[in-house]
């Protein structure tokens, strides 16, 4: 990896500087700074292509251009961003001493749009088709008419046997939704979704959106509650105990239990389910909720009982209640650093190809104190590779002088 192409301020008091083979940035002067692209001179024409390409081949030197001021007391013809000071160099390739690899973070956001840690509102999706609604509910936290609104997660029902949905054995929505989670979560010598050794004929699944997830779903730091036809308020976390980021980032599964995030676990004894982390999935027992929740699952077959609905109304039933009822949830992901450490020696970088470091047609130099004192001013620093394709750019709080009379050290961190 190089730096190519450290941008700078154009204008009266300095330019951009960079650009070379392959790609390059350049401050925009008066018009704003910006990318370059893979242009080596922007703005300019084949004759300054041409010109700079002479110019590179064949560098001025600082000896030459005070000579030639002298004798013709003018400003010496220099074509924008070829003039060659010290080593010349149009960009820096990076040493193994320039790259330090830092640690691995995690990190943990509000699982929600808009890195929100609490959903309050659950509106179902009008998109759907009546087809896909035998499968499944996608829950949006508003108005899904309403551009700013997204989907959040999904809520289904799946039956070993098709019970509770029309058709029947494998031609079942519910059917197909036991097969395709127990597939998907499940070791492959494992049909059955078994909690707390005990075969569950029938589930709900709920699905959280694959972009609202990042890593995985944060164990431990999540709160499901549910209000029941008869009154009742079920609060469901995991075991993982994992609120402070101590947990098995290994582990594939927890058990979910009675409790809240605020009180811990209220009974580790009686499993609800499991939840799965990398895949942000809750799974359900459907004869747990009907005890605990009164629920009211139908299990009749060639029916379409739409028993995922009723989870959607005990989930934005709670929160309609009381809106700290939310669904409670955070994301995590794991955060890779890596720091550059980009060095402008004195000799380098002190010329720009911005069209504004020149005046005229034949490339005068705009400042006239410039001459046998050029200076830019640091204003962003790009990182390319070695086939000249620009990866990330950095921008600087603020420009910095660059002269033949200092040298410049900046400290570039990227997270991935």
């Amino acid at each position: 990896m190089a730096i190519q192409g450290i941008s700078g301020n154009g204008g009266a008091g300095g330019g951009g500087f960079g650009g070379g083979a392959g790609g390059g940035t350049t401050g925009g002067g008066n018009a704003g700074g910006g990318l370059g692209g893979n242009n080596p001179n922007i703005g300019g024409t084949g004759n300054r292509i041409s010109a700079a390409a002479n110019a590179l081949a064949n560098p001025i030197s600082v000896a030459e251009i005070s000579s030639n001021d002298i004798s013709n007391d003018a400003t010496p013809v220099i074509p924008a961003g070829a003039f060659d000071y010290g080593s010349g160099k149009v960009f820096t390739a990076f040493t193994i001493e320039d790259i330090v690899e830092g640690n691995t973070q995690r990190v943990t956001r509000g699982l929600w749009s808009n890195n929100s840690g609490e959903l309050t509102s659950f509106v179902t999706s009008s998109y759907q088709s009546s087809t896909q609604k035998e499968y499944y509910h996608e829950i949006y936290n508003g108005d899904p008419t309403v551009t700013t609104n997204e989907a959040q997660f999904s809520i289904a029902y799946g039956h070993s046997a098709g019970s509770g949905s029309l058709g029947t054995n494998e031609d079942s929505p519910s059917n197909a939704i036991y097969s395709q989670f127990q597939q998907v979560l499940l070791p492959s010598s494992q049909t059955t979704f078994t909690f707390d050794s005990v075969a569950q004929d029938d589930v709900y699944i709920i699905s959280i959106n694959r972009a609202r997830i990042k890593d995985k779903l944060d164990p431990g730091n999540w709160e499901l509650v549910l209000s029941g036809s008869a009154g009742e308020t079920l609060r469901l976390i995991d075991d993982s105990g994992d609120v402070n980021q101590l947990g098995n980032s290994n582990k594939q599964s927890y058990n979910i239990v009675s409790g809240s995030l605020v009180d811990g676990i209220e009974n580790e004894t009686e499993i609800y389910g499991a939840v799965y982390p990398q895949f942000g999935i809750l799974v359900l027992g459907a004869a747990a909720l009907d005890a605990s929740a009164s629920l009211g699952t139908v299990r009749t077959s060639n029916t379409d009982a739409q028993n995922h609905g009723k989870l959607f109304t005990a989930i934005s039933g709670a929160a309609f209640e009381n809106s700290d009822n939310g669904f409670q949830a955070r994301s995590e992901e794991e955060v890779k650093s890596t720091f550059f450490f980009v060095r402008a020696k004195n000799a380098e970088y002190n010329f720009s190809n911005n069209p504004s470091y020149v005046t005229g047609s034949n490339g005068k130099l705009k400042q006239q104190t410039f001459v046998g004192d050029p200076k830019t001013y640091i204003t962003t620093v790009g990182l390319y590779n070695n086939d000249n394709e620009l990866l990330a750019i950095a921008k600087l709080s603020k420009p910095l002088l660059k002269s033949a009379s200092n040298e410049i050290l900046i400290k570039v961190k990227l997270d991935f």
